[in-house]
Order: C-alpha cells, then structure tokens, then sequence
C-alpha cells in the first residue's frame, strides 16, 4: 500500500510547466541591487585590466574597486587625481561608469528592450523606474524614454553652455572634453572633475558656477518631477487641466527652501573667511554654490578643510538631506525630511492625520519615512564610528572623519583632503558606505527578503511605556 506523502510538495512533484525558474524569483529590489553590484564589479575589472587608461603604474585592486564604486554611485570621492593619473580614455572610461550608474543599468536595458519592440517583464518594469507608483497618470514606458531624453537634452545643453564659457578661456580645442566631462558629471550628482582642484579656479567665474548649479539642481529634481511638469507644461499649451502630484510640489517647495536656506547661512558663515577676498558678487555666488552642491553633487569652488566648523556642520546636514526621489542625487531625500517635518508639525498641532496642502499622507509612508531617518543615523553614526577605530592619524580630526562618512554614505562626494590617505579598512568603510547609500536603504533592505511575507491578521494586546 502506497502511504500518501504530506507537506511541502517535492520539486519533482510539480509540473514543469507549473515551475518556477531560478531567475524569476528574483524580486525588483534584489535586481535592482544586482545590477548595481554588477555595474561596479565590471568597472573595477575595466579599470584593472583595459589598457590605456593610465598615465603610470595602474591602480591596485582595492583602489580600482574604490574608483568605480565612487563612480557607479555618482559620489566623487578619489584616491588617485582623476586629472593627473588618468590619460583621456581613463576619464571616459569613469565618465561611462557615472552615466550608468547615474540613470542606472535597468533603465537602459528596458530602453533596449522596448526598442526591439519586446515586452517587459513585470520585474524589470517594476525595477526600471523608481517610485512610479506614486504617480499613477505617467506612463512608465513613456517615463523610461523621456529619462534618457531629459538626460541628454540637459547633458548637451550644459555642456555647450560651459564649451562657450571657457573656450576663451583654455582654448576652443582644449574646453571641449572639460566641458563635456563637467555637464554629465553635474548632471548626474558625481562630484567628479578633470581639474586637480575641482572648481576653485571658477571663483570667480559667475557664469560657470550657475552653470554647473542649474545641472545639479536637474539632475536632483528627480525625473518623475520633470516628466510631471513636462505634462502641465503640454497641458497648458493645450488648456486642459493637469494637477501636478503632492510628491512634486513637495520636492520643488522644499528644493527651494533649502537652498535659500543654505545661501543664506553659507554667506553669513563664511563671508569675512573663504569668502572675504572676493567681490561682493563673487561671495554671492560661491555661497549659493556651497548651498547647491552638498546635494549631492561633490564640486567645491572652495577649500572645506579651510572653512568655519559651522559651515561644515550646515554642509553634512544638506548631504543627509540629499536630493529628491527618482533622482541621480544621494541622500535621504527632500520628501523625506518634508514628510518628518509634517509629522511633527501635526502631533504638535494635536492633529491625527499628516496633511498637506489639503491632502493627508498615509501614516504608513510618515512612519517609514522615520524608519528611513533612523536607520540612515545608526549608520552615518557606524560609519563615523569605524573611521575613527580604523585611522590612527592625529590629523585627521574628528569632524574630519565625520565629513567623510557622510559624504561617502550619502554619495556627495565633498571631503576635507583625506581620502587619499585612509587605511585599507578605511577605504573598505567608505565603499560600503558608498554602496549601500546608492542603492537606498529601504531597496536594500527589501531586497534580502527572498519572499514577501504575509500581513498579520491579529495584533497583541497594548501595554504603554514613558517616554521622554
């Protein structure tokens, strides 16, 4: 007699058609996360191994994978000068891992597949376009094309505007792949630079700083923002009414506050310092940059290891900040402090719900917005924590150590000069760091649970605690 078998069905037990493959289990977060990881493992052999990317000895495997880890999480931290130790086809090179990295693989690899008139999978389409869901009127076809169109429309555009800029300047001839170089790295929230001093030459130079803020403040809008006001703008010409999402309002209000803000304070803090040999006109602009570029671009038209502890401490509070989401820009996001911002000002109000501009948030989207700022804390905290265990230099300041965490967490790429000196553990501290703030904290952390799991129908009984 044949005993029947009771559990978990054998493999073999199901049928064939009925299986699942090994590749679709795999959920977004875990193949957005993926190619990431994928993308800095082929920079870090490109670098190793392609030739012609040097100009001497090549880079060790530690410091290869640091450089395109910086490069495929548009952060702009460096342990070799890129205008020094780089030939051309080096810089390109980077300049290709930032481009991927910046717009991200899946997004060019849905672009592909839609142009060979295939279909998307429900995987790759949901992990080709970060956060879309929120915004249920834009199509997410239309929205992955329109990306690479507002990416090379602003890319072209900023890089002519910096070719006509400086060619009077270096020479037609010799500004043109600064220039080119300068816009994507902008445009893309890098950091990074063919000048050994970044942008400190452009003091003053008005016209190339408002260049390069305009590049940054478009690429850490987001892209779900531009396509949004690409829509009300078409809807305009065709008067048609068009209500543009509380999430971008969110983003262009508070873009906007915090970079007044930041310009404000910046001037008072180092107007008679960094700033005091310079025309009034200059300290203007190069306060404002010192506004826009901690979120998070990476270029410094001034020596932070020269400027007032104030200022550095405004300068990591605008890096946690970061840009905006589904954006090339770092950080926690705009909407995330926004929604903090909102939930206090709601419970101090006495008010059950958050609301904004007659729209209440969920409270699911408010508490992982806490959940996110939490978690992000503990580890720029870590971070901190593990640079000062690992680097023993006297000089190398506690504040020092700080500014650095969280430039690499929160991929800004801004440092205080001492990148190029940090241990191996040091530099094995900033890689992660550097990753895990690419990839977003709440991906990550999705992309470790291998199966969803099941909303609970039952909770405990409350018992309150004290706090505070």
């Amino acid at each position: 007699m044949k005993r029947k078998q009771f559990g978990k069905a054998r493999r073999w037990d199901i049928p064939q058609g009925q299986r699942m493959q090994t590749w679709q289990k795999i959920t977004p977060p875990q193949l957005f996360v993926g190619s990431f990881g994928l993308l800095v493992l082929f920079g870090t052999l490109g670098l190793r191994w392609l030739p012609g990317l040097y100009t001497g000895e090549r880079l060790s495997w530690l410091d290869a994978l640091f450089t395109s880890t910086s490069a495929v999480c548009v952060t702009g931290l460096i342990v070799q000068d890129t205008a020094q130790f780089f030939t051309p086809a080096g810089q390109a090179f980077i300049l290709l891992l930032i481009q991927l990295g910046g717009l991200g693989m899946l997004t060019f690899t849905s672009l592909i597949i839609m142009a060979l008139g295939k279909r998307l999978s429900l995987t790759a389409e949901a992990s080709s376009i970060v956060a879309s869901d929120n915004v249920t009127h834009i199509d997410r076809r239309r929205l992955g094309i329109d990306i690479v169109r507002f990416t090379l429309v602003f890319e072209a555009v900023g890089a002519l505007l910096l070719y006509l800029i400086w060619g009077p300047r270096m020479g037609w001839r010799e500004a043109a792949w600064p220039a080119l170089f300068h816009s994507i790295s902008a445009f893309c929230n890098a950091g990074f630079s063919v000048f050994s001093d970044s942008l400190i030459q452009f003091q003053n130079s008005p016209l190339s700083l408002l260049v390069v803020m305009m590049l940054i403040l478009a690429g850490g809008l987001g892209f779900l923002t531009h396509e949004e006001m690409y829509l009300w703008w078409q809807s305009k010409r065709r008067k048609r009414a068009f209500r543009i999402s509380l999430q971008s309002r969110m983003v262009v209000v508070v873009t906007f506050l915090v970079t007044i803000c930041g310009w404000l304070f910046f001037a008072l803090f180092e107007w008679n310092n960094l700033l005091g040999s310079m025309q009034t006109g200059d300290k203007l602009i190069n306060s404002l940059f010192m506004s826009v570029t901690p979120r998070t671009a990476g270029f410094n038209s001034i020596d932070y290891a020269q400027a007032t502890d104030s200022s550095n401490l405004l300068t990591m509070i605008f890096m946690m900040v970061g840009g905006s989401p589904g954006s090339t820009a770092g950080g926690l996001k705009t909407t995330t402090f926004a929604l903090i911002g909102l939930l206090a000002w709601s419970r101090l109000r006495g008010w059950e719900h958050t609301s904004c501009w007659s729209r209440s948030v969920p409270e699911a989207t408010t508490s992982r917005a806490v959940g996110l700022f939490v978690i992000a804390s503990g580890l720029a905290i870590g971070g901190v924590f593990f640079l000062t265990a690992t680097e023993s230099n006297p000089d190398v300041t506690l504040i020092k150590r700080m500014f650095e965490a969280c430039s690499a967490f929160n991929t800004v790429g801004l440092s205080m000069g001492i990148t190029g000196g940090l241990s191996t553990a040091g530099r094995w501290v900033i890689i992660l760091m550097m990753f895990f703030g690419r990839v977003g904290l709440l991906t990550l952390a999705s992309s470790l649970t291998i199966q969803r799991s099941q909303c609970s129908q039952f909770r405990y009984s409350y018992e309150d605690v004290v706090v505070g």
